[in-house]
């Protein structure tokens, strides 16, 4: 069964699991996942698509006004894909759904009067992904960390942290992959903020960098540090202890494990380290692909890892942190956006030696 075929079955047999005649589609995931990868975005910052997809098992149909029907049509060719168009003037607003699903029993992934709300539903239908999804997930991963290192290598003492964030804006777009969060902390706001937004403090001796690059709708998230005089051993230390905490998470992020157990394992390992608490000062990550994070690991989050699922931890102990992308697969997780060209801290887990991020020194 080839990708869109995968998807229409698991859809339409969750349908009728639901008694549902019709789904709408309107988040960016959802629309991205559903059609293999493309994405109705304008504003970057939005969740909702500029156009719906709406399916039913007779017909699946695109939803849209008239300023985005030509651009659908034309480069994103959902025609030849075997939709419909509903179009109507861009002029009345969002666009109408009401004589596609007048009498039917219909469900919509985005808050639509007269729709029941199955956002969370619909998630869990993209968790695994297909073959050809994976293959796009690593080229996403690749190319993310690869702007990210690029940026890293770029950025030098007396930028500003907004100046070294559009380093890693652009390298990200250069790659063809669109930023959805880019955070960049320099010098003591590393020590005082987990999400360091970029400011004007211009970069003296330490830098964090972070991204999360989206493109055909997955999403890749990393972090890197650069330190730019002598290394303290505090923070050698501290980036060393983040790394057995990271590879401990992975070494744990196997098919059928159940979060809070891996989550257990990790407070743990902070533990072992030297710092027990840290892990209660930021979330740690969790299950990734059509969003950053589809859902957030937590001891109390009863979710269970399945094969072909994405997963990006993000372990943090004050002033360092390590983050990368993985693949969970039947025989184990392969890292999405691990490049062979930055320095590796290397940790022993579960009798395995593990290559994580250290701290780039310039």
């Amino acid at each position: 069964m080839d990708e869109l075929s995968e998807k229409r079955h698991r859809l339409l047999g969750w349908m009728e699991q639901n008694d549902l005649e019709a789904v709408c589609l309107a988040r960016v995931a959802n629309f991205a996942w559903y059609t293999g990868g493309l994405e109705p975005v304008i504003m970057l910052s939005s969740d909702r698509a500029e156009a719906a997809l709406l399916v039913t098992p007779e017909q699946a149909y695109v939803v849209c006004n008239s300023v985005e029907h030509p651009r659908l049509r034309d480069e994103d060719r959902l025609g030849e894909l075997g939709y419909a168009f509903h179009v109507s003037p861009w002029y009345h607003g969002s666009p109408a759904f009401a004589d596609l699903v007048q009498g039917k029993r219909w469900a919509a992934d985005w808050p639509i009067p007269g729709a029941q709300e199955v956002s969370a539903e619909v998630a869990r239908l993209r968790f695994q992904l297909t073959p050809d999804e994976v293959e796009r997930y690593r080229v996403v991963g690749r190319l993310t960390a690869r702007a990210l290192e690029r940026a890293a290598r770029t950025a030098k003492p007396g930028m500003t942290e907004v100046e070294i964030a559009g380093l890693l804006a652009a390298a990200a777009l250069k790659e063809g992959v669109t930023p959805t969060l880019l955070l960049v902390g320099a010098d003591e706001r590393l020590f005082h903020y987990r999400h360091p937004v970029p400011t004007q403090r211009p970069l003296e001796s330490y830098v964090m960098l972070v991204i999360c690059g989206r493109r055909w709708g997955l999403v890749a998230s990393a972090t890197r540090l650069v330190h730019f005089r002598h290394l303290p051993d505090e923070l050698s230390d501290k980036q060393q202890a983040c790394a057995f905490v990271d590879a401990t998470f992975n070494a744990a992020t196997g098919v059928g494990a159940r979060v809070p157990d891996i989550f257990a394992r990790a407070a743990q390992a902070y533990a072992e380290a030297g710092f027990p608490d840290e892990w209660q000062k930021h979330n740690q990550g969790g299950a990734a692909g059509y969003e950053s994070r589809d859902y957030e690991g937590s001891p109390s989050c009863d979710e269970v890892v399945l094969a072909e699922q994405g997963f990006a931890w993000n372990p943090s102990i004050t002033g360092v942190k390590s983050e990368d992308t993985i693949l969970v697969h039947e025989n184990g997780i392969e890292f999405l956006t691990q490049t062979d060209d930055w320095p590796t801290l290397h940790v022993r887990v579960d009798d395995r030696e593990w290559a994580r991020p250290a701290i780039l020194t310039r």
